[in-house]
């Protein structure tokens, strides 16, 4: 299979500091290391001693405030939590720090999609056509997404979470595992609102407001 046109089989930088030595920055130090083996560096960061430790899974672990960002250094946070993730790329970005963008090479994507800095998109995920997916985003494993779909900044979708067309999903959402949406149509999209929380599980069939919690099969707002 050729490579998607987002992975880099070369990148630029030589260190990456991933935010997070749990769940999620151990997936995301795996998908690194089956991009580029043993040329990109891998140094876990946690900003609080209490999460200090020698190494994790063979790594370094250094605390944020210790690290110093260089021209072949990146990052990414692998927090799945949107808001947590906004706070900390803040604070990165804030010290200087520049942000990697992660796309496993398994990854099948298309040329006309958009991918912003900072972004995570892992393996067996599809994304098709004119597809706009903003800034420190995380796409887990075996997502799709599917044609004139827009992702704002920092939102997740859990693994196996499935777009379809013609769907708008805000800023800060995050989707929980296996859950879905029906199509939106080119003048009507369904469209997800800012801050949103989508169950695991769950089905989509009309737009979401913003800051609400759905659940269920067809999903209904949960107080």
């Amino acid at each position: 299979m050729r490579p998607n046109p987002f992975y880099e089989s070369n990148p630029a930088f030589r260190r990456l500091y991933i935010f997070g030595a749990g769940g999620s920055g151990k997936e995301i130090a795996w998908l690194a290391k089956q991009s580029w083996g043993n040329e990109v560096e891998i140094v876990f960061v946690v900003d609080e001693p209490r999460y200090l430790k020698n190494t994790s899974n063979g790594m370094p672990v250094s605390l944020l405030a210790d690290i110093l960002p260089q021209d072949d250094t990146r990052f990414v946070v692998a927090l799945g939590n949107p808001e947590q993730r906004r706070r900390l790329v803040s604070e990165f970005i804030a010290r200087g720090h520049r942000p990697a963008t992660l796309v496993h090479p398994r990854a099948e994507i298309s040329g006309s999609v958009a991918v912003g800095d900072g972004t995570v998109i892992c393996a067996k995920s599809v994304i098709t056509c004119d597809v706009s997916i903003g800034a420190h985003v995380q796409i887990n494993v075996a997502c799709t997404v599917s044609h004139d779909t827009i992702i704002g900044d920092y939102a997740t979708l859990s693994p196996g979470v499935h777009v379809p067309g013609h769907v708008r999903i805000g800023e800060g959402v995050f989707v929980g595992a296996n859950a879905c949406f029906v199509n939106g149509a080119t003048d009507r999209p369904l469209i997800v609102g800012d801050k949103s929380t989508i169950a695991a599980g769950a089905c989509v069939t009309h737009d979401v407001g913003a800051g609400a919690l759905m659940a269920g099969v067809p999903a209904i707002r949960k107080r």
